[in-house]
């Protein structure tokens, strides 16, 4: 019998967190080799062009309001070439009371200065963002093309080995580490050290190793909408980003004079099909009079003019889980980033790479990233006794709000 391939890591997965952990490893000297069924790398919901990032302000458990911040500042530098700063603003609920001097009080107490977020009232929101709400601005706030990066970060490199339209479907224990085992049931390679970056299907083949995840498909729509110069939209439509109750982007003036407007998405949990959906449409349309404060906005001028569907992934208490499956030595794991991707697939990079070679963690406490903080991440919250071990990581259950906000199905 020939002996299989070996590696000493393997990364399953091209979307974005795998990409980006491949270039990370890559940036350290590590030969890695990464699978993905498809033929290319994006093929799935980071094929999405139009993500926005920016640090989650909102009030939330602080272990999530430092970790976005910590993630935001990683995705930052690591895309600066391709980041796409146009600010982000989020408005006030309008069932909220707003007083700048407080919210201004909270952001500074957040480790938010003005140059990453700043409190505005209507007025100032009016001059500086062209929208006549309170709320706060995120200057840095910005939008990222998903699938560039991703094929950017696994470029030709001399260490680096693709393997296209190869499935995974088992692993298993050997004495090399670990053998990846095809849906035929014939062993693939064997691997030192095996890094699942692959969405839901991450479920599935932990469960072949016997570890139980509470992973789920959160369906998302967003809707490309064209805009006539001469409706009653066009002089309403933002010149920066706005998230709330959905997001928008910055609306774009064709050469015609009529505009391309994005916004979304739709969030359908528990499905995963992929077809368009005129019913998201219609909930991203009611979506758009939200943002922008426009009830009495006219939703037949807001015409189709395309879509993107994604199947996020998340687990049950909405936060990523990403880092070693500690019970299974050599297994790494970076999943359910939700719609995220941005941000927790750059601090992944560096979460699982010091995991992987061992670091002593110095350089993630500089950028702030406590031991607090890799626990609430950590794959071992969701097994038996690790909330009664670490109570204080239950208060993250109420984290599913900011990272992927609850909203009637759009179907």
């Amino acid at each position: 019998m020939t002996s299989l391939q070996h590696h000493d890591i393997v990364v399953i997965g091209a979307g974005i967190a795998g990409a980006t952990i491949t270039s990370e490893l890559l940036e350290r000297g590590q030969t890695v080799c990464i699978i993905d069924a498809a033929s290319h790398p994006a093929a799935a919901c980071s094929s999405h062009a139009f993500a926005i990032a920016h640090p989650h302000v909102g009030r939330g458990a602080p272990r999530l309001l430092r970790l976005t911040r910590i993630a935001f500042l990683m995705a930052e530098a690591r895309w600066g070439q391709t980041w796409n700063q146009h600010g982000i603003f989020q408005p006030n609920k309008r069932d909220k009371t707003f007083c700048r001097d407080d919210v201004a009080t909270y952001l500074k107490s957040l480790d938010l200065d003005e140059a990453m977020a700043k409190a505005l009232d209507a007025d100032e929101a009016l001059q500086i963002c062209g929208i006549n709400q309170n709320g706060i601005w995120l200057p840095r706030g910005a939008s990222l093309n998903l699938s560039e990066v991703t094929h950017g970060a696994l470029k030709p490199h001399p260490k680096l080995t693709c393997c296209w339209n190869l499935s995974v479907a088992r692993l298993e224990k050997v004495d090399a580490g670990w053998r990846l085992i095809n849906p035929q049931d014939q062993p693939i390679m064997t691997a030192g050290k095996v890094i699942i970056a692959a969405a839901l299907e991450t479920k599935s083949l932990v469960e072949s190793i016997d570890v139980r995840l509470p992973l789920r498909p959160v369906r998302g729509q967003l809707s490309i909408f064209s805009i006539n110069m001469k409706s009653s939209w066009a002089p309403q439509l933002p010149h920066t980003a706005i998230t709330g109750d959905g997001y928008c982007l910055p609306a774009k003036k064709l050469t015609d004079g009529n505009y391309q407007w994005i916004v979304g998405s739709s969030f359908d949990e528990g499905e995963s099909d992929l077809q368009d959906w005129n019913s998201s449409d219609d909930f991203n349309r009611e979506q758009a009079k939200g943002l922008l404060n426009y009830p009495e906005g006219d939703t037949k001028q807001l015409q189709k003019a395309g879509s993107f569907v994604g199947i996020r992934c998340v687990a049950g208490d909405r936060l990523p889980i990403i880092g070693a499956l500690s019970q299974r030595p050599g297994i790494f794991l970076a999943t359910a980033l939700g719609s995220r991707g941005a941000l927790w697939s750059a601090l992944a990079a560096k979460l699982i790479t010091a995991q992987v070679l061992e670091d002593d963690f110095a350089l993630m406490a500089r950028l702030g990233f406590a031991t607090d903080l890799v626990a609430a991440l950590a794959p071992a919250r969701f097994f038996a006794g690790a909330l009664a071990a670490a109570p204080a990581l239950g208060a993250l259950a109420s984290n599913s709000k900011p990272i992927l906000p609850s909203a009637p199905k759009a179907r």
